[in-house]
Parts: C-alpha cells; sequence; structure tokens
C-alpha cells in the first residue's frame, strides 16, 4: 500500500511538471515584455493543452522579408480574437519615423470625442497660413473653413497633412495629442514633433481601440470608415483575401513605409498587424508590408 501510494505520487509530480513545462513553451515568443499580450488576451487564458504553432516560423519568415529587401523594419502582430490569443514582435520597441500614423491617436480622438458629444462633425474650423503642409490637397486659402468631419475624412482616406495639422491645432497642439496617445497605450513614442513612433506602440493604440477602450462602439461606429478602403491600399489590405475588411493608417515619408492596421475578421478572429519600415520605399516598400501581411496571415490560418 505505501510502496503504491509513493508511485502515485510520484506519477502525479511528473504530470505537474510535465504540464508546467509545456504552458512555459507554448508562451514564449519574441519581446512580450512590453504588456501587449495581456490587452490582447483579455479573458481566461486557455489551457496548456491546447497547442498552436509557435512564432519561431513567422519570425523567420518577416526577418527573411526585410533583409531581402534591404531594409529594416519593426513588426508587432497582436491577436484578438480565437483560442489562447498572444502578441509577437520583431523590434517591436525600435524606434521609426512615425511619418503619417501619428494620424491614428488623432482620429481615434476625434472620434471618441465627437461620439462622447464633446465635439460635433459639423464644427466649423478655419484654416490658418502655418497649418500648410505638402499634401494630397491643394485648395486651402488663409480663412477658409471646413467643417470638422470633412478634415477627418481627408485625414483618414487620404492622409492630407494640412488637414491633419488644422485638427491638432484645434484640439491643443502636439503635446495635447501626446498626451492622448499615452493614455491608449503609446509609451515611446513622441508624435508630431519630432514624430517617432514604434510598432508596438501602434500595436497598443489599436488594441484599446479595439477592445473598446477610446469611446467605445459608437467612437468605432465614427472611426472605422474613415479608415478603410483608403486611398493607400497596396500594404497591409494588399496582403489579406479580396474583401477582407482593414481598418488602418498609412504613414510614408521619403524611404519610410508605415502602416499600422487592425484586420477586423481573420482567419482564427480580429489581429492588429502594424508594420515600420526604413528602405526601400516606394512600390518597393509596399510590396515589402503586403508580403509581410501576407505572412501573417497564412500564419494565423494554421493556428
Amino acid at each position: 500500500m505505501l510502496k503504491g501510494g509513493i508511485a502515485a505520487a510520484v506519477i502525479g509530480v511528473m504530470f505537474v511538471v510535465a504540464g508546467f513545462w509545456a504552458g512555459y513553451s507554448l508562451s514564449r515568443h519574441d519581446d512580450q515584455s512590453d504588456g501587449l499580450g495581456s490587452a490582447a488576451a483579455a479573458g481566461p487564458a486557455a489551457p496548456a493543452a491546447a497547442t498552436r504553432p509557435g512564432f519561431d516560423a513567422l519570425q523567420r519568415a518577416v526577418a527573411q522579408l526585410v533583409s531581402a529587401a534591404g531594409a529594416t523594419g519593426g513588426v508587432t502582430l497582436s491577436e484578438l480574437g480565437g483560442s489562447n490569443p498572444q502578441m509577437w514582435s520583431l523590434n517591436g520597441d525600435r524606434p521609426f519615423t512615425a511619418a503619417s500614423t501619428y494620424k491614428l491617436p488623432l482620429l481615434m480622438e476625434e472620434a471618441q470625442n465627437v461620439a462622447a458629444g464633446r465635439w460635433r462633425g459639423t464644427d466649423n474650423l478655419c484654416y490658418q497660413d502655418s497649418d500648410w503642409e505638402d499634401g494630397y490637397y491643394t485648395d486651402y486659402q488663409d480663412g477658409v473653413c471646413m467643417s470638422r468631419s470633412q478634415l477627418e475624412h481627408r485625414v483618414g482616406l487620404n492622409s492630407d497633412n494640412t488637414a491633419a495639422h488644422m485638427l491638432v491645432r484645434f484640439a491643443g497642439g502636439g503635446a495635447a495629442l501626446n498626451k492622448y496617445a499615452q493614455a491608449h497605450g503609446a509609451k515611446q513614442s513622441a508624435f508630431y514633433v519630432p514624430n517617432t513612433t514604434t510598432t508596438s506602440d501602434l500595436a497598443r493604440l489599436w488594441v484599446d481601440e479595439a477592445t473598446e477602450h477610446a469611446g467605445g462602439k459608437p467612437a468605432q461606429q465614427y472611426l472605422y470608415p474613415i479608415l478603410t478602403h483608403t486611398a493607400y491600399e497596396a500594404g497591409i489590405p494588399a496582403g489579406v483575401p479580396t474583401g477582407t475588411i482593414v481598418v488602418h493608417k498609412i504613414g510614408i515619408l521619403d524611404d519610410e513605409v508605415n502602416d499600422a492596421a487592425l484586420v477586423q475578421k481573420g482567419p482564427r478572429g480580429a489581429y492588429v498587424l502594424t508594420i515600420c519600415t526604413q528602405g526601400p520605399g516606394g512600390d518597393a516598400g509596399w510590396k515589402v508590408l503586403a508580403n509581410i501581411s501576407r505572412a501573417v496571415w497564412q500564419f494565423e490560418a494554421a493556428r
């Protein structure tokens, strides 16, 4: 009887150790220290027995795509749906020029305030010469006024710079924009001036938005159409199957090509994908982003 009890105890300990090792192995992935995983995986964790592929193959594939293009890059993936959602990144905390991705927190704040009734889409905002920057539209003149909604659509769909400057000014300037961004997860970014960010910061912003912590569903209903089917669909949207809804904000400057996206219906549920690359720029730069997006979609389909 004593020997049988000892044997049972030994077997029980072996099962506990095996379960701990399986859970540890499944949870390992690159750059988890920034806390994105907990935001993406709100809700009870899946049992350790629910196996899923690790991120090693994705890491190799993405690193090869970036290297083959002669670029440097940061990529962050934050899963929001499916069983046992996790987060992975490659150079997620590396700073890049934000370019027009600063317009993501700008438009998040716009949507949140309009949805809450603090601002209105019909607010009349008037142009000043200091707002000017070369961009998509050239019809600005001193004293010309436009509705807040018209400016927001110019910023979201066409990434217009002057319209964004007007919205930033009426919202309190760059310091106010960064205060909002920090409150919604952008820990390392300095948007607008000097305008730097990381893919993990951009992902945290999207996770906060997608999980209804930036104005909830009313803000999402206001924001998402402004960032869907934009004038710039050659990046992350080009790497997913036709008809997939991708809500995203791009940024391009010289050889920098960035894209920060919420893929609403991936193969295993929604996910956030953010990419910043420096070099080669242009069409080749967009192709790198599309290829990374395709690799991530394929990875998600295999979960």
